[in-house]
């Protein structure tokens, strides 16, 4: 393999106090001891690569930095511009606009995958299985079906379980309301309504292009939550560290998941994979109901690459290590650009 120099590209923000402060949605979940680029800049350089970090601190210095950075390959990790996460996709056009290859999916991609209103009408088309839903924007309907409560309500333009909450599940008209009113007030930006798919979180790593592999299924575990506590993949559970929702879940993988109904999980994530153009590496998160169907929740092109993630998880099960997974990204990146 030829050494080549890849430039690890990550985001960062001055939140307006003296210290620059990553906050993005990787680094809100589960603090690990490293970062998952310190994890995939040893990787790089364990499978003979010159690897170096490039950061985007939300300045247009950082930008000029990026176009005059040579390097062979960018492995973007971006989720952000200046804090903004509906903003990647600006920054993957920028990239291609500068000719730069780089890996993961590019901006048509991203954009797919972001607008989960858009992403429900095309998974439709297709034939591929999600939750009823409406989209609603400062007291305009801009879409939907005929629902039924209970119903999950998050903004419709965010990632990481950023803006859903235990109290995103509404039963109620009254609930649901206030917490329409209260995204806007915090996002002003479009709300998605959703019908609440009683059932098991489960999560399936996408590797590949042309004819892209399923890795194997990982389940996000709510069984423990306490009585009472909505069974679903809130704040709460992801990124807050002093809640017991945080403490008694974890991510998995599932033992005795019947064979044909871990098939159907993973032809369904190839489905969505293609159906919104993802590239590279994706995972697909859905819903699997009590009597074994399968519902799309949303498509996470850029998703968590850290070697304790769910994606690193599944990647070790179907036999890579964290280094031949980091090297296979690249690989198939490169690929692409030939």
């Amino acid at each position: 393999m030829a050494r080549l120099r890849i430039a690890v590209l990550y985001d960062v923000w001055d939140d307006g106090s003296e210290e620059v402060v990553d906050e993005t949605p990787q680094s809100r979940r589960k603090k690990p001891e490293k970062e998952d680029r310190q994890e995939i800049h040893e990787a790089l350089k364990t499978l003979g690569h010159a690897p170096v970090y490039l950061e985007i601190d939300g300045t247009t210095e950082s930008l000029g930095r990026l176009a005059a950075a040579e390097c062979d390959l960018v492995f973007n990790l971006t989720e952000s511009w200046a804090g903004d996460d509906t903003k990647d996709i600006h920054l993957a056009a920028y990239l291609e606009l500068l000719g730069k290859k780089f890996t993961g999916s590019g901006p048509g991609g991203l954009h797919l995958a972001q607008n989960k209103s858009l992403a429900k009408k095309i998974f439709a088309f297709h034939g591929i299985r999600t939750p009823y839903f409406a989209s609603v924007h400062r007291g305009r309907l801009e879409w939907s079906h005929d629902l039924q409560f209970p119903v999950i309500v998050k903004p419709a333009r965010e990632d990481g379980s950023i803006g859903i909450a235990f109290n995103a599940l509404c039963e109620s008209i009254r609930d649901l309301m206030e917490r329409i009113n209260d995204l806007h007030q915090q996002f002003d930006s479009p709300v998605l309504i959703e019908e609440y798919i009683e059932g098991r979180e489960m999560y399936v790593a996408v590797l590949g292009n042309g004819e892209p592999e399923a890795l194997p299924v990982v389940e996000l575990d709510l069984s423990k939550l306490p009585e009472g506590t909505p069974k679903i993949a809130g704040s709460e559970v992801k990124w807050e560290k002093g809640t017991l929702a945080y403490k008694v879940t974890k991510s998995i993988i599932p033992s005795g998941l019947d064979e044909k109904v871990a098939a159907d999980l993973q032809q369904t994530a190839l489905q969505a994979y293609r159906a919104l153009e993802l590239r590279d590496y994706g995972r697909i998160d859905m819903r699997l109901a009590p009597d074994g169907r399968v519902y799309v929740l949303e498509v996470n092109p850029n998703p968590w690459l850290h070697s304790g993630a769910e994606f690193a998880m599944a990647a070790k099960k179907s036999g890579r290590d964290h280094a031949t997974l980091i090297g296979e990204i690249v690989d198939l990146a490169l690929a692409r650009y030939r």
